[in-house]
């Protein structure tokens, strides 16, 4: 792709977001949607292969229903309580409209069946950029309708989007379909604690983020898509290859790595708030995306030869590791000694 037309993509990605996170009135919000979905349609599609035309169509099918959705509860609200701050959300059917609509932009069940096949017809970058970037507008959004929300609606999709996420991530031998998986999981833990504190579901994304773009990093440095060519990854940069076994299980949520250290802080709220059943069933799904974590961890680094995958083996390269990685890559694990300053901060 042409790098000034990716440079105006990125600046407009850049600008829908921030349009939509500092707007307070719904339709400069769908504006930013908007320009976001628009943007990132070319990157997704920007190789020409019919998997990537495919997932670029789904990508804006699903996107412009959403928005349209959101644009709809927005007005619907309007009329009946003449507000359009967003929020000033306090009509029941519109609230319940604008979570199913952010629901399908987000990719929370049962609205997630479009983002892993997008994801698996993207590129690792792009990948990326839909997997944190595209998903923090829809979440400011939710952030700040929180108080209107319903939270059996949220309880019940987080729970499914845990057993979803976790469920078939099981069987994918695709890394960027594991990653969609895990992403649908992980939103389903931050949405189960939103109505109660918002303030957590913004670092519970946050932390995410960080150690989904440090795998996906990672994984852009190794060029590796499936697990059949992770398992020969380790001859490239061993180094990398051990760091990416403990950045996948920081985002299994494994102590004392940072990933811990969101559920940690969901669980104990969800106690506080007489959730103890939805928190011991969340604690359980957790089990099921451990299972594919583990997976991808030994794939990555426990398999050594002699081993039967048909690929050939590599030799080490002499590529430097970025130092944006490397500075990630700490983060994504050593955060949890200061979870007590975080505490203090939210």
């Amino acid at each position: 792709m042409n790098p000034q037309a990716k440079l105006v993509f990125m600046i407009s990605i850049l600008l829908g977001t921030t349009i939509t996170i500092t707007s307070n009135h719904w339709v400069m919000a769908w504006t930013g949607l908007e320009i976001n979905t628009l943007a990132v349609l070319p990157l997704i599609a920007k190789s020409h292969h019919p998997r990537a035309i495919e997932a670029a169509t789904k990508y804006f099918l699903v996107q412009a229903t959403a928005s349209t959705l959101i644009l709809f509860s927005s007005m619907t609200n309007a009329w009946f309580t003449g507000q359009w701050d967003i929020s000033q959300m306090t009509h029941p059917t519109s609230c319940l409209i604008l979570t199913a609509a952010i629901a399908t932009k987000l990719g929370l069940a049962p609205f997630h069946f479009w983002f892993p096949e997008v994801l698996q017809g993207s590129s690792l970058m792009t990948g990326l950029l839909l997997s944190t970037v595209m998903k923090f507008p829809p979440i400011t959004l939710f952030f700040m309708t929180s108080s209107s929300l319903n939270p059996t609606a949220l309880t019940i999709m987080a729970i499914l989007s845990a057993a979803i996420g976790g469920w078939a991530g099981i069987n994918q031998t695709q890394i960027r379909k594991i990653l969609a998986f895990s992403s649908i999981s992980h939103l389903g833990w931050m949405s189960i604690i939103l109505v109660y504190n918002p303030k957590l579901t913004l670092l519970g994304f946050y932390l995410y983020a960080m150690m989904t773009t440090t795998v996906f990093l990672i994984l852009n440095t190794i060029k590796t898509l499936k697990l059949s060519t992770l398992l020969t990854s380790w001859a490239k940069i061993p180094a990398l290859n051990g760091a990416l076994m403990l950045v996948l299980l920081s985002l299994a949520g494994l102590p004392p790595l940072t990933g811990f250290l969101p559920k940690w802080l969901i669980i104990q709220e969800l106690t506080k708030q007489g959730m103890a059943p939805a928190a011991v069933i969340m604690s359980l799904l957790s089990l099921l995306g451990l299972f594919f974590y583990l997976r991808l961890a030994y794939c990555a680094t426990i398999t050594l030869p002699p081993h039967t995958t048909n690929h050939m083996k590599l030799w080490h390269t002499k590529k430097r590791t970025n130092t944006l990685v490397a500075i990630l890559t700490t983060l994504t694990l050593v955060l949890l000694p200061l979870s007590p300053m975080i505490l203090t901060i939210i």
